[in-house]
């Protein structure tokens, strides 16, 4: 492991100060921690971010929800108003990881971690995503877990969130805050397909933090159901996983998410 810095900075405007390229922020550390002990992430500085104010789940004005980034996975769950407002959410948040895990991990964390590929992984291999220009063994290689659609020449791995497949479907926003301001990124917009630019998994700007998740105001509470396929009962990656919403009008579907 590389040796490495350590902040905890009191505020958010201290914490985006002391972002950089060399910098990684770190909450649960669920996923950051298992790269640096791999060696595939070599920060020089870890800017703790547990001590800001962004634990908060609230009602927004139009009737939506507004989940703080170091919500923990278990509280989102467990959270009365996503039980019952958002249940696709709770479903999705429950069958990933195992209970400790998501007493531990991060709501904006989840949205931040990378993939499980093994090639990625292996610092013995190429991986584009790792070093770009190397390769991508995964192509020809062991690819299972990786993509059907979306794939590029250059990569075919996927995020592994169950939790982002949920926030995908119910049209969520990501709220985030850098050096330049603030500004709201639709879920759909926020992860980056591999394309020739396989090693940006998502549209931050070096220096961004993700602050919250806004919820629009609730629909599909009683039409919705998430379904992953793995290869064992817990604790393992989807082979392929769905959300599925839908909103009718007597014998009429009105919405559909997919």
């Amino acid at each position: 492991m590389t040796p490495f810095a350590y902040a905890k900075p009191a505020d958010i405007e201290q914490a985006l100060g002391l972002a950089g390229p060399e910098s990684r922020y770190i909450a649960g550390g669920t996923n950051l921690l298992d790269l640096m002990k791999e060696n595939v992430a070599r920060p020089r500085r870890l800017i703790d971010i547990t001590g800001l104010p962004l634990r908060d789940i609230r009602r927004t004005p139009t009737g939506g929800l507004l989940v703080g980034a170091l919500v923990s996975n278990a509280e989102l769950a467990w959270n009365p108003a996503v039980e019952a407002d958002y249940p696709l959410l709770a479903q999705a948040i429950l069958a990933g990881a195992s209970p400790q895990l998501r007493n531990m991990a991060s709501t904006g964390g989840n949205l931040l971690q990378r993939t499980r590929c093994q090639y990625f992984y292996d610092t013995g291999t190429p991986c584009n995503k790792r070093e770009p220009g190397s390769g991508c063994p995964a192509r020809s290689g062991l690819n299972r877990n990786h993509a059907i659609l979306g794939a590029s020449e250059h990569c075919v791995a996927v995020h592994p969130s169950d939790l982002c497949v949920a926030l995908a479907a119910l049209e969520a926003q990501v709220l985030v805050r850098g050096r330049a301001g603030e500004r709201r990124v639709a879920f759909a917009d926020f992860h980056r397909l591999p394309a020739d630019t396989p090693e940006r998994d998502n549209c931050l700007a070096v220096d961004e933090l993700v602050t919250a998740i806004e919820l629009p105001a609730p629909r599909f509470a009683r039409h919705c159901h998430y379904l992953k396929v793995r290869d064992r009962a817990s604790y393992a990656f989807a082979l392929v996983s769905v959300a599925a919403a839908l909103e009718p009008d007597g014998e009429r579907i009105c919405e559909l998410r997919l």
